[in-house]
């Protein structure tokens, strides 16, 4: 099985999220993608983030309509930081000898050697790699020497530029704005219910 694995805060999940998972999932033939939210991410350990209930909450909702999409609670449920080598050497454990696809963007790709274990990550999966905003594919030949072998392990999924972000979503909800068409209906409505990002909760 091919399986495609989608990490992230999610907070909120919103539809940039949505729309590159199903491109790349039908792009690269894909079984599924997993939805996986941050417990601890490591590299914002100073960085304030919304308890997991409600990140977790709001992409159950999120992909609830996509028999394709999967929500994975691995990390939420992990105690510490959340690294992702240690989240796909525990699915390869769980679901066994599946073929692994983990989608980052193409910003996050360039800080890939000071991730933890990062030679054996692209070992243990493919990199599918999608665009961001006014960047390209980086030079892959830099990270060839500190990950060996690495440019063997990154697909470069051609898929549209989502210019939505997490953290704009945050502060439109903080500054009364809509986020119509920016987060599924059901996400928007859970967001209101539990008054998430409002001035005095960011």
């Amino acid at each position: 099985m091919r399986i495609g694995i989608l990490g992230g805060t999610f907070d909120p999940v919103h539809l940039g999220h949505l729309i590159v998972a199903e491109e790349v999932r039908i792009k690269l033939g894909l079984s599924k993608i997993l939805f996986i939210p941050a417990g601890q991410p490591w590299l914002k350990l100073n960085h304030s983030i919304s308890p997991a209930t409600h990140r977790v909450e709001m992409v159950r909702r999120a992909i609830a309509s996509n028999p394709y999409f999967e929500l994975c609670t691995l990390e939420v449920e992990r105690s510490g930081p959340s690294y992702t080598v240690d989240t796909i050497a525990a699915l390869h454990e769980r679901l066994g000898r599946q073929s692994f696809f983990f989608i980052l963007g193409s910003d996050t790709l360039t800080e890939l050697h000071l991730w933890k274990e990062p030679a054996k990550l692209a070992q243990m999966c493919q990199l599918v790699v999608v665009p961001r905003v006014g960047l390209s594919l980086p030079d892959l030949n830099f990270l060839e020497a500190p990950i060996p072998g690495v440019i063997d392990r990154v697909i470069q999924a051609d898929v549209p530029i989502i210019d939505i972000s997490s953290s704009d979503i945050r502060r439109h909800v903080a500054q009364g704005r809509s986020i119509y068409y920016l987060v599924p209906d059901e996400v928007e409505r859970y967001i209101g219910e539990q008054k998430l990002y409002r001035p005095d909760r960011v």
